[in-house]
């Protein structure tokens, strides 16, 4: 402040500030940090009034960021001191690495906790299993969704093996109503996740090659990395005019318009569909390899919600971290937003039918989570934004498949030794 100001003003400016200061750290308000802005319409119409009936005093803001963006954004926002009181949290090493630096609060002591089982709290504990930084909230189920009214005016059926997919799509290229397989390319995640975690469990045998990774007895070389990377480049000609221009937005949009016939999917992509498309639609898990007998499927614990140890409203934050274990929110989530399925142990109905049946899949293959979240994206380069790229250089036919495992084992290589 400048001396030429009077006394007066001074003292005025400085309890502006103050109440300002105030206002910004009163209780009664809460900011939530996520990257599900697909979500934001359930979590203000339906999801915060539900909280708000047991808390009427205390507002609540869903602030999200684009997925793509959120990681970067989240973290310059922590680091700057203007994130939100709430932060979503990624699984494992991402939101581990904001505990590490005490920009997450713990939440052991919050009530509910003992309703989760020690799997659905591992995607959210230090390595020794002490200490959990993030409530649960739900896991997600890679798979591929169609679209029934395509199905029948082709005449196929749910493929079983990738023989068969690869059938089906040859069929509707032929056909040339619907786009076969809809997957862009050009934000690199889906790619990634829709695509080489979707159906490379059935390669590398789930858990199994997931832990043999860790522990480097296997290679992003081997040959069942190898194969899962021939497998996605083989889309390509099912993938449309353009494809890699497409964004996940764009993909979203064609498939809901009707345009496509399959979708490379993540459960959650069910809540935008059944907002906006207009035919029936079923779901089919990966279809195996030839020569496989267990399906296996990445059922990914996917999101969860800590506290921001900079929030200056933290005791509201706790109150609505409790209400996030209850049987009610589990409900409420599962329904308005079908494709997240609770990791609360209390039982939920799930009453979407093409959620129900990807949750289904439960009872028929074995789950697994996406081999680049645990321990394996610490370092730099980060094994899963590495996925990304060389993902989508693969599928667009930049990248050989035996250069993109590599690409990734040879980053690996430059920051992971496996423990002994």
């Amino acid at each position: 402040m400048r001396r030429t100001f009077k006394a007066g003003l001074g003292a005025e400016v400085a309890a502006l500030a103050l109440l300002a200061g105030l206002a910004s750290a009163q209780a009664g308000s809460l900011k939530i940090e996520s990257w599900r802005n697909d979500d934001a319409d359930i979590w203000n119409s339906k999801i915060i009034p539900a909280f708000n009936k047991h808390y009427p005093d205390i507002k609540i803001e869903f602030a999200p960021s684009a997925p793509k963006e959120y990681n970067a954004a989240l973290n310059a926002r922590l680091d700057g001191g203007t994130a939100g009181d709430l932060i979503t949290c990624r699984p494992f090493d991402a939101s581990l690495a904001l505990y590490q630096k005490h920009q997450l609060d713990s939440v052991d002591a919050i009530k509910g906790m003992d309703n989760f089982s020690d799997v659905a709290k591992a995607a959210w504990q230090t390595d020794d299993g002490k200490t959990t930084f993030c409530v649960p909230i739900a896991s997600v189920i890679a798979g591929f969704i169609y679209n029934k009214e395509a199905f029948a005016k082709v005449g196929v059926t749910e493929p079983k093996t990738l023989d068969e997919l690869h059938a089906v799509l040859e069929k509707f290229k032929k056909d040339g109503t619907y786009v076969p397989l809809v997957m862009g390319t050009a934000d690199q995640w889906e790619a990634a996740t829709m695509g080489f975690q979707n159906i490379g469990p059935d390669y590398w045998k789930g858990e199994a090659g997931r832990a043999n990774l860790i522990a480097g007895k296997e290679k992003l070389t081997d040959p069942q990395y190898v194969a899962a990377f021939k497998e996605i480049a083989s889309w390509a000609p099912y993938l449309g005019s353009g494809f890699q221009a497409q964004t996940y937005a764009d993909s979203q949009n064609l498939f809901s318009l009707g345009k496509g016939a399959i979708y490379a999917a993540g459960s959650w992509d069910i809540s935008t569909f059944r907002g906006q498309a207009k035919f029936a639609m079923g779901a089919f898990p990966p279809p195996q390899p030839a020569g496989t007998t267990d399906c296996y499927i990445s059922d990914h614990t996917d999101i969860a919600m800590g506290i921001n140890a900079a929030s200056k409203n933290k005791e509201d934050a706790k109150k609505f971290l409790e209400w996030l274990t209850t049987p009610e929110f589990a409900t409420i989530y599962a329904n308005a937003l079908p494709g997240f399925f609770p990791l609360a142990k209390t039982p939920v109905k799930v009453e979407d039918d093409v959620a129900a049946t990807m949750v289904g899949w439960r009872q028929t293959c074995k789950s697994t989570i996406r081999n680049s979240y645990q321990i394996l994206s610490r370092g730099t380069p980060n094994l899963e934004n590495e996925l990304w790229n060389v993902s989508a250089q693969v599928v667009n036919g930049k990248l050989t498949p035996e250069a993109a495992g590599k690409q990734l084992q040879d980053g690996l290589d430059k920051w992971y030794k496996p423990a002994k």
